[in-house]
């Protein structure tokens, strides 16, 4: 299965993944990602690849 990590540190709180991806991401009251990897379930993959193109720090890298 795949997996998006996501960097804390680089996040700026954008949500331009969850925007992409809504279905993968969970955000904090701020606009943060939560959490330090999602699991990317079957058929999602092309999603999580457009969230983690989508992100302008480059916080989210798929595996």
């Amino acid at each position: 299965m795949a997996k998006v990590h996501i960097d804390s540190a680089k996040c700026s709180g954008h949500a331009r993944c969850f925007a992409a991806a809504p279905g993968l991401f969970d955000l904090d009251d701020s606009g943060y990602v939560i959490g330090p990897c999602v699991d990317v379930p079957p058929g999602a993959e092309a999603d999580a690849e457009t969230a983690v193109e989508s992100c302008p720090e480059r916080a989210l890298t798929l595996e």
